[in-house]
């Protein structure tokens, strides 16, 4: 891993993580009749710190696609799960909570999964499938999951509402992250008329304001110590299956490495969950009115 991409890729996480703690500010005050419409971006474009955590979020993202374009999926998507420490940093300055005993557990087990699963996986490039048929079936799977998930999220009357929206929208991300990654090949092989001649750059269009539909609703109905986790334990899984199963990356596959991969992939997922429900994680909308809304939109 070059230090160009190690920086870029936490740059982006910083970021992000900023950028998510901004969104879900702003977007807890939003009217909740906007839960899961397109018109919680238009209210939300009237609010300056929500637009301050878009352009964060929106740095983040080039940031990111340039260390995609340098690195691999399988290396980058774990540095960019690190979000979330830099989430908390913010959300303690506002919440004023110590670290304590389950903040430092969940550092040591990000940081260590992700140090763990670079290290046993040694991710590599190496020559992407152009087999249609695989192609289609990752993202089917990766995009059917999401629609299921915000379908049983509408319908649902159970807290974990805003969860399975931040996982399905994590979901996307991963698949967008991934056709990022193929529209900066295409660009560099055939300038930008080969990138506007194929289908990858709408497509990271749609999937990006689809799920920043999705995050938006999940911010407004709830706080980031139920959003946020699933978001970002969701979006590095997604991109690494797409990584591996159609852009080419190879990861070691012998039974040690296999097994350190696995426990570093664990414990990035371990560690997510308890830094992101961390008692300095900012409160949402208050409980009856999440409630309310999800029953609303059952």
């Amino acid at each position: 891993m070059s230090l160009q991409i190690l920086i870029l890729a936490v740059t982006a996480a910083c970021c992000l993580g900023f950028g998510f703690v901004l969104q879900q500010n702003a977007a807890r005050r939003a009217p909740l009749n906007d839960f899961l419409s397109p018109r919680i971006l238009l209210d939300l474009m009237k609010v300056p710190r929500w637009l301050g955590g878009i352009g964060l979020m929106v740095v983040g993202m080039a940031l990111g696609a340039m260390a995609l374009g340098q690195g691999e999926i399988s290396l980058v998507e774990p540095l960019l799960a690190t979000n979330l420490l830099f989430a908390l940093v913010l959300s303690r300055r506002q919440t004023k909570q110590p670290l304590g005993r389950q903040g430092w557990t969940g550092l040591a087990l990000l940081a260590g999964g992700v140090t763990a699963f670079i290290v046993a996986g040694q991710p590599r490039g190496g020559t992407a499938t152009d087999d249609p048929l695989r192609h289609w079936l990752i993202i089917g799977v990766m995009v059917g999951l999401a629609l299921l998930l915000t379908a049983y999220a509408k319908r649902s009357r159970l807290s974990s509402g805003p969860a399975l929206l931040a996982t399905a929208a994590g979901l996307l991300y991963g698949v967008q992250d991934a056709l990022t990654r193929v529209t900066g090949e295409r660009f560099a092989g055939g300038g930008l008329t080969e990138v506007l001649t194929g289908w990858q750059p709408y497509a990271v269009v749609a999937l990006g304001l689809t799920g920043l539909v999705l995050v938006q609703s999940a911010f407004e109905t709830a706080s980031l110590r139920m959003s946020l986790p699933a978001l970002t334990a969701a979006q590095p899984l997604a991109g690494i299956a797409c990584g591996v199963g159609f852009l080419g990356d190879r990861l070691r596959a012998d039974a040690g490495a296999l097994a350190w991969e696995a426990a570093g992939l664990a414990g990035i997922v371990v560690g997510i969950i308890l830094l992101g429900t961390h008692s300095a994680m900012p409160c949402g909308a208050r409980e009856p009115e999440r409630s309310a809304v999800l029953q609303a939109a059952a």
